[in-house]
């Protein structure tokens, strides 16, 4: 018998409403709904640019129509609180629009035409006509942390459309009610753009999860979760009998290095901004900053000692479930048992639901220690991050020459030259999908040039972006064709170019 799903509130642990919001999906139900997704893509390939454009614009004006709605029911879920919350609802919105915007420019499909040449050398060459086209069906796992931009109608899911894929989301158990909701509402706006509702799709369950990833008919994953999780995710999609592409958001360090030179121009402007972002939103950001690099004495210890004022300033917080919050104190616990690791600052206590900020602070030398490099350098997801000390330039390169992939990776440097900031800075690039300078990385722009994504165990795929117009790219392949016949040529690859897209002929590039 399927399991009932229940809302439950995260600031209290009770059920919202004595009715059940869904159930888990059985096996049957989840074959029944990658049949209808399956069935759905002839209708999405058929609206064309402007179809799907027109589909992805209709999903932005939904959300928002609905607002109030769901920024109540998700604040109920999550306890991210309405001002974040609207934040998230309206660049959930935007990046629909954005993805539509990016289809009618049409640089995605990578239209490229080589024409016959029978004088070509070395030898002669055919009608060459190459353009990108959707794989199929896409799953998409729901996030804890981003109830809206991560999770039903968030990036993975819009990117698909964009790209002619049917959706089935896995919804995320921490927010049940608001991905039904916004699941209804996405299905309403394929309607309302003249496609079948089965375009969009829920299922609920752990394992309902796995066995959509193994249905013959989803042809690529969509994943943002925890390491362990994405891990197995990924084990499954890569050993079925047709194996499937796997792009999985994981855990992420998210180094930061302040150099000499910025810490003694700017300790406190850089010591505040550090403290509000790993302690954004309870420190449950995929871009949290989890260790920091100071230069040892005076200037590296005024920063630290600025950051700990803020830290005790900090409110306590409800996290997003039982599960996250137990796993926080847990490691946190073990990470403060380490040798040579001290609590720095604590932020302010609470109830027994709520979790407090925490500063730690270590010597380099403590990560030339097996066991305790393990935990310094593993994600804690959770309001909590630990300043590492460094004598000079060669012990900050060989201490991040241990650090492991991330989403990003930040220098904050000096006004003038700055030799430390240079190598800090390409040590990082070969870690990081992004390098931010003189910020902080808990900020994620929604943009044509958006890298969220970054080598393992950040991303599966450190050649994709999650965020951005490029997240597109992973859910379509490219076709050639040779020496087709003009009345068989797909519009995009017609000479008369009727769609007016950018492309490349003949070797030059075509506006």
């Amino acid at each position: 018998m399927s399991e009932p799903v229940w809302s439950v509130d995260a600031r209290t642990g009770e059920r919202r409403d004595a009715v059940a919001v869904a159930v888990e999906a059985t096996s049957a139900e989840v074959a029944d709904a990658c049949r209808a997704a399956d069935a759905a893509r002839a209708a999405l390939d058929a609206a064309g640019i402007r179809g799907r454009a027109a589909l992805l614009r209709e999903c932005a004006s939904g959300l928002e129509d609905a607002a109030d709605e769901l920024v109540e029911v998700a604040d109920a879920e999550s306890a991210l609180g309405e001002p974040r919350l609207r934040g998230e609802l309206a660049r959930t919105a935007f990046q629909f629009r954005l993805f539509a915007e990016a289809l009618e420019e049409g640089s995605w499909l990578g239209v490229t035409i080589d024409h016959a040449d029978a004088s070509a050398k070395p030898v002669p060459r055919p009608d060459l006509r190459r353009m990108l086209v959707p794989l199929g069906v896409v799953a998409v796992f729901g996030a804890s942390n981003f109830p809206l931009a991560f999770s039903v109608p968030g990036g993975d899911t819009a990117s698909a459309l964009a790209a002619g894929c049917p959706v089935i989301v896995k919804a995320h158990p921490a927010h049940p009610d608001l991905s039904e909701r916004c699941a209804r509402i996405l299905r309403a706006s394929a309607e309302k753009a003249g496609l079948p509702a089965d375009v969009v799709q829920i299922v609920h369950g752990q394992e309902a999860g796995a066995t959509l990833v193994r249905d013959p008919r989803v042809k690529a994953v969509g994943f943002t979760g925890s390491v362990r999780g994405g891990r197995a995710l990924f084990d499954i999609a890569r050993s079925r009998p047709e194996p499937i592409p796997f792009y999985g958001e994981l855990g992420s360090l998210n180094p930061v290095v302040v150099t000499p030179a910025a810490a003694a121009e700017r300790a406190e402007e850089i010591a505040v901004g550090l403290a509000g972002s790993f302690t954004l939103g309870v420190g449950q950001f995929c871009t949290k900053p989890g260790l920091v690099f100071v230069p040892a004495g005076e200037t590296g210890d005024r920063l630290v000692d600025r950051m700990a004022r803020s830290v005790t300033e900090v409110a306590p917080g409800a996290m997003l479930t039982d599960g996250i919050r137990a796993a926080f104190r847990s490691g946190l616990a073990e990470r403060e048992a380490l040798p040579g690791v001290r609590v720095v600052a604590s932020g302010a206590g609470g109830e027994d639901r709520y979790v407090s900020a925490r500063l730690l602070a270590a010597p380099s030398t403590v990560l030339s220690d097996a066991d305790a490099a393990e935990l310094l350098l593993d994600e804690c997801f959770g309001p909590v991050t630990v300043v590492v000390s460094y004598a000079d330039e060669a012990e900050l390169l060989s201490a991040l020459d241990r650090v492991p992939g991330s989403l990003t990776g930040t220098v904050h440097t000096g006004a003038g030259a700055d030799d430390v900031a240079a190598g800090a800075g390409a040590r990082l690039g070969e870690r990081v999908g992004r390098v931010v300078w003189n910020g902080h990385p808990t900020g994620v722009a929604v943009t044509w040039a958006q890298q969220h994504g970054g080598p393992y165990p950040s991303s599966t795929d450190a050649a994709t972006t999650s965020v951005g117009t490029a997240a597109m790219q992973r859910f379509l392949r490219p076709i050639t064709h040779q020496d087709t016949p003009p009345t068989l040529l797909p519009d995009a690859l017609r000479d008369d170019n009727p769609l007016g897209l950018p492309r490349r002929v003949d070797g030059r590039l075509e506006a």
